[in-house]
């Protein structure tokens, strides 16, 4: 049976999900009763603790990097694509079709690959927030795009918005 907790951050709550002995989905605006119950899962704070404590010290400017253990549970190009997001340094960007070549993956499976960064199950953790159209523009976060503006002004990638609608 999988855990559960959610934990309050600066741009929501966060579900934080595991097996009991990796994370295996970190998403946000996820109500917490309504996600243990529809699935199953048991409520467990405490199992994610080192989670919860990192993922403070992201959100406080305090951390670039994390080191939890993760599964993500997806198809092998998913998994190959969510490694190289893996990869990505904090206060960085990529394109799409960088990653798509990263990946080894020709230029025409660039949506393929948009859907890989799409089904991330681990927002935060594997960076898909870095991930950018060709001209720089943000586009798709299952966050939402504020929350990847957000992501991306706290690494230094994007300037502070003087509103936010979160």
């Amino acid at each position: 049976m999988d855990i559960y907790t959610t934990i309050d951050s600066p741009l929501g709550e966060i579900l934080l999900a595991g097996d009991g002995t990796a994370l295996t989905r970190v998403s946000f605006g996820v109500a917490a009763s309504g996600a243990g119950a529809r699935s199953g899962r048991g409520r467990e704070p405490a199992a994610f603790a080192e989670a919860e404590r990192q993922l403070g010290e992201y959100f406080a400017g305090e951390r670039t990097s994390f080191d939890l253990p993760l599964g993500p549970r997806g198809t092998a190009f998913q998994e190959r694509v969510w490694a190289e997001l893996a990869e990505l340094p904090y206060g960085t960007t990529i394109s799409y079709g960088a990653l798509a070549a990263r990946v080894g993956a020709p230029a025409d499976r660039i949506r393929a690959v948009g859907a890989a960064v799409g089904a991330n199950p681990l927002l935060v953790l594997l960076p898909c927030h870095r991930v950018v159209a060709a001209d720089g523009a943000l586009t798709g976060y299952a966050g939402g795009l504020e929350r990847k503006h957000a992501l991306l002004t706290l690494e230094g990638v994007l300037q502070p918005q003087l509103w936010s609608t979160l």
